[in-house]
């Protein structure tokens, strides 16, 4: 499904409430105009340094405008709209994501270290939530027109919970929000976490173990 007129309103207001977030912005304020990033730049700063030089296509991204491919074992796939696709963002402290939803397709729990997340479906139902440090879970199924909000680095998911597909705009106060999915941080990582480890927080034995990472594995 291609983005319409009615779907261009949809995404006004979910950039207006990007601005909004901007203000509040979880980085770093910007100390200019503009400050493009130099992305081939070997430079490590807390950000990007910027471009001498920059056009209006270092502020410019087409990504979003229609359905990423979702034949995948989640059934989702993210496309962002961060610094690393619009240089121009750097600094200023905002950033788009739209994700597509296979029918009954999902976004494995997941944090952005770096940001809170506003969520607006542009069509679908999604069933979403997020879980407290107190591990108090809070959630509710939205649809098309609606808003939910996860509170920065709090663990979150969303699920399509109809035989149709789904897709959703989430704005970030940050140009950059990280992105870290809980299994595959655990049973993914490089150098892998000790079987042990895992084992006894989860209550499981060492086979179970190998086993989620064997299907976590990156497939060659």
């Amino acid at each position: 499904m291609e983005i319409g007129p009615r779907m261009v309103a949809t995404v006004v207001t979910v950039m207006s409430f990007t601005i909004f977030l901007g203000v509040v912005s979880a980085d770093p304020d910007m100390l200019q105009d503009v400050c493009v990033a130099d992305l081939a730049s070997k430079a490590i700063v807390n950000g990007f340094p910027c471009k001498a030089t920059f056009n209006e296509t270092d502020f410019f991204f087409d990504g979003l405008a229609k359905p990423g491919l979702t034949n995948n074992t989640l059934g989702s796939l993210v496309t962002m709209a961060n610094v690393q696709k619009i240089p121009g963002l750097n600094t200023l402290g905002v950033s788009l994501h739209r994700v597509d939803y296979a029918p009954f397709g999902l976004t494995p729990p997941h944090t952005h270290p770096r940001a809170t997340e506003i969520l607006f479906v542009l069509y679908g139902e999604l069933h979403i939530g997020f879980i407290t440090t107190a591990n108090i879970f809070v959630a509710k199924t939205i649809k098309a027109g609606e808003i939910f909000v996860f509170p920065r680095g709090l663990v979150h998911f969303q699920k399509n919970v109809q035989n149709a597909p789904a897709a959703a705009i989430a704005a970030f106060n940050s140009q950059l929000a990280g992105t870290q999915i809980i299994t595959t941080a655990l049973f993914g990582a490089k150098p892998t976490v000790p079987d042990d480890v895992l084992a006894k927080a989860f209550q499981i034995d060492v086979d179970e173990v190998e086993m989620i990472k064997a299907k976590l594995a990156p497939k060659s």
